[in-house]
């Protein structure tokens, strides 16, 4: 299957190059490009990508409120790709709904293997990103706070939610839970709704906070 892809970035060149590499793999194709934000959540309603690039800093609306617009949609995924690693980016993007954060440095493989992910899915961080995001949920300052809805939850969808704590791809929760990848994938829409959130990285934060995830 074909992963459909939206490039957002106001910088025509980046945009290029970036098409350029995501177009290189077989499996990937860019069906259109945006250089604002209105622009990019005017496209994925049009073409309802499987993956949206998609830049912050950009004219009009920037990155942040374009995905949250996206996501809000339920158009597709978004994944963020910025030069900034600022917390406050990283905060914002995850909390408006966004699959992913990488930055532009990315090598070209990385790349692609995110975009592949957050199609199958699953979520992405880069790992310095990620090193300062469990830094931070595990400060002892950090006012912790039940997530609403965890009554709603099945057994199952706990065992779900805890897996998505813990960072495993869908493939792996299937094969942790001995269930196929289909069904994993339903778990983890259900969680998603029942819980009020846009991302399974919000659903890892979720089950950070609910205790669900073991010390290590």
């Amino acid at each position: 299957m074909t992963i459909r892809v939206l490039v957002a970035d106001d910088q025509a060149a980046i945009r290029a190059g970036l098409a350029m590499i995501l177009d290189s793999a077989p499996d990937v194709e860019v069906v259109a490009q945006a250089g604002d934000g209105l622009a990019a959540v005017a496209l994925a309603a049009q073409h309802r990508p499987d993956v949206v690039l998609m830049d912050i800093r950009m004219p009009g609306i920037d990155g942040i409120e374009a995905t949250r617009r996206v996501v809000a949609a339920g158009d597709c995924d978004v994944l963020v790709l910025t030069t900034f690693d600022l917390d406050d980016y990283v905060d914002a993007a995850l909390a408006a709904g966004a699959a992913g954060f990488l930055l532009k440095s990315v090598e070209a493989p990385a790349l692609l293997d995110a975009v592949r992910a957050v199609a199958r899915g699953d979520g992405v961080l880069a790992p310095e990103i990620t090193r300062r995001v469990i830094a931070r949920l595990g400060r002892p300052a950090r006012r912790v706070e039940r997530p609403t809805g965890l009554d709603e939850l099945t057994p199952r969808e706990l065992d779900v939610l805890g897996c998505l704590g813990r960072g495993l791809s869908n493939a792996e929760i299937a094969a942790e839970l001995v269930i196929t990848e289909a069904t994993t994938k339903t778990h983890v829409s259900r969680v998603l709704t029942k819980l009020g959130l846009r991302s399974r990285v919000q659903a890892a934060i979720a089950a950070q906070d609910a205790g669900l995830v073991p010390d290590r």
